[in-house]
């Protein structure tokens, strides 16, 4: 799956969500654990942080949370 094609949005906010409690983690404590601020990452999954940056940062949740891999398989 290309993380790039993911539409920035509430329902890709819940599955990174989904993603990281299937992991047995959350958003919130890999935001803490990598000194990000977690309204940065709601805003770049909503799709109103769009930039470079904020792309970058969709494309990197949406790996850690393992939605990738799913998606792949699927």
């Amino acid at each position: 799956m290309n993380v790039n094609n993911q539409i920035p949005g509430r329902e890709l906010y819940n599955q990174v969500r989904g993603g990281f409690v299937a992991k047995g983690s959350s958003l919130s404590k890999w935001c803490r654990s990598n000194g990000i601020k977690p309204q940065n990452a709601i805003h770049c999954l909503m799709g109103t942080w769009d930039g470079p940056k904020g792309q970058a940062l969709r494309a990197e949740l949406i790996n850690e949370s393992g939605i990738a891999a799913i998606s792949k398989v699927a």
